[in-house]
Order: structure tokens, then C-alpha cells, then sequence
């Protein structure tokens, strides 16, 4: 599971049903991040990766 902070929580959880996602960066480039929801609080949580390699 991947660990991202929760913003309503105000605190860093595990992400349920977490799952990799492509958003757009700056320049029309493609970035990698992870999204899921807060187990304790059902908020949308957010993490971005880094590059592949």
C-alpha cells in the first residue's frame, strides 16, 4: 500500500484502493502519481511519484 497525507485528517494514512493514475504536468508532459481514499475519513488522498526508471 502507498503511504499519502491526508488533507482533512491532517495526517499521513495508508491509501485504500489505491491506484496509479497519469496527470498533466508542466510543458504537456505526463506525470505519475497515485490516487485512493482516506480509510479513516473516506477523503479523496493524492501522492505524485516520481520518474520511471
Amino acid at each position: 500500500m502507498t503511504e499519502a497525507y491526508c488533507v482533512k485528517c491532517k495526517a499521513k494514512r495508508e491509501m485504500k484502493d489505491a491506484k496509479e493514475v497519469a496527470m498533466n504536468g508542466k510543458g504537456g508532459v505526463q506525470r505519475r502519481a497515485m490516487s485512493g481514499i482516506c480509510p479513516t475519513c473516506g477523503t479523496k488522498m493524492f501522492r505524485i511519484l516520481g520518474a520511471k526508471k
